[in-house]
């Protein structure tokens, strides 16, 4: 049987990090790899995290299942952090990680369409959102969305690509720090996609990854929200990885908000299927800890104080990588770096200059010139400035 089974490519971040590994160099930086690191270079664990898991050592009286979709206190939290106050009705579940989120968001599109419905996607996007896609065997579409030669966003290109969506389509945003471009949508572009949505009868699901990384926990929530309550259906999935430093405890969640508590009903009864299905009961631990921060006044005070020292010390590496560019090249090519948001932003190299950069300089990032701005410290920002300006 085995031998049957076709070949696979491996995961281009995964060879990355191999290569990173391998490399017996000083001095090595990586740029690749999605993950938060300090200034030290470690994804650290925060305070308020250490505080809650003890907690829960001292106090938890077991480690019986919850329920198919996790526990409701967990819904009820990632809600609030999400969608604030509200009065729609919302079916949730419980995910590994935010992948796992995904995955059963097109579950649950899947179920509901059948082949018919198509995703939109934006170009670019993570790349798993098209895998995970592809593999469910769902029809997909892209839509324009961000523009290399302004590092912003390519209005007219989006506009253009969803005016030939088919009402029931669903279209993909990011619910905010786009990734891999840090590009992301202002309060004015989320109102008129908002507009667009309604008007194409669309159904937006929205992947939020990175919420507070980019202009805040509420700041970056807004536009999602506006869009949710002007919407009759949306999808939202989260991660809990990076605003929690969760990484390795794999907590997500599908938040659902219904047209009313009927279609409420029918989409928890699916969520709670689709789980069963794919692993029975989502792992409890991280979605505790999660709910018992975001529950615990001073808890939650501070993980909101070192969530956004973290925020603030990548803006920090955005503006100075961009000014070291400037200085290097005695141009603004790189000048969005600056506006942009969130861990990631692409440099628009060739693929031979990310080559020369990884074998020449030892300056690792992902094939398509995507960066991780946290990868970078005050140390290292001028020597891989120096390193991209020389193979520019």
């Amino acid at each position: 049987m085995f031998e049957s089974l076709p070949p696979r490519e491996e995961d281009s971040i995964l060879r990355l990090m191999k290569l990173f590994a391998d490399d017996p160099r000083v001095g090595k930086i990586d740029l690749g790899v999605g993950v938060y690191h300090d200034a030290q270079g470690r994804t650290p664990i925060f305070a308020a995290v250490k505080e809650a898991e003890s907690l829960l050592v001292r106090t938890q009286e077991s480690k019986g299942y919850t329920g198919l979709t996790g526990a409701p206190e967990f819904h009820a939290a990632m809600a609030g952090l999400v969608l604030g106050t509200t009065e729609q009705p919302i079916a949730a579940c419980a995910t590994p990680g935010g992948t796992g989120a995904v995955r059963q968001a097109l579950e649950l599109i899947k179920l509901a369409a059948g082949p018919a419905r198509r995703v939109w996607l934006p170009n670019p996007s993570w790349i798993n959102h098209a895998s995970i896609i592809d593999t469910l065997g769902i029809p997909r579409a892209t839509y324009r969305y961000f523009d290399a030669a302004t590092g912003g966003i390519d209005r007219a290109g989006l506009r253009a690509d969803l005016a030939e969506a088919r009402p029931g389509d669903v279209v993909l945003l990011h619910g905010c720090c786009h990734n891999p471009t840090g590009a992301d949508l202002t309060p004015q572009d989320w109102a008129d996609l908002t507009a667009l949505l309604a008007e194409r009868q669309l159904t937006p699901l929205i992947d939020l990854a990175y919420q507070g990384f980019g202009n805040g926990l509420e700041a970056d929530a807004a536009g999602l929200r506006a869009m949710v309550a002007a919407l009759p259906e949306a999808l939202v999935t989260v991660s809990g990885s990076k605003n929690f430093g969760l990484y390795r405890e794999r907590v997500g969640c599908v938040l659902a908000p219904c047209k009313n508590t009927a279609h409420l009903a029918t989409t928890q009864a699916a969520l709670a299927w689709l789980n069963r299905q794919a692993y029975a009961f989502p792992p409890d631990h991280g979605a505790r800890v999660v709910t018992t921060i975001l529950t615990t006044p001073e808890l939650r005070a501070s993980w909101e104080a070192e969530l956004d020292g973290m925020r603030l010390r990548i803006a920090a590496n955005r503006t100075a990588l961009a000014g070291e560019l400037r200085r290097l090249t005695g141009s603004d090519r790189f000048a969005a770096l600056q506006d942009q948001k969130g861990m990631f932003s692409c440099l628009g190299l060739s693929t031979d200059q990310v080559t020369k950069l990884r074998e020449d300089h030892g300056v690792y990032m992902v094939e398509d010139s995507r960066i991780n701005l946290a990868g970078l410290t005050d140390a290292t920002i001028p020597v891989a400035a120096e390193a991209i300006a020389a193979e520019l």
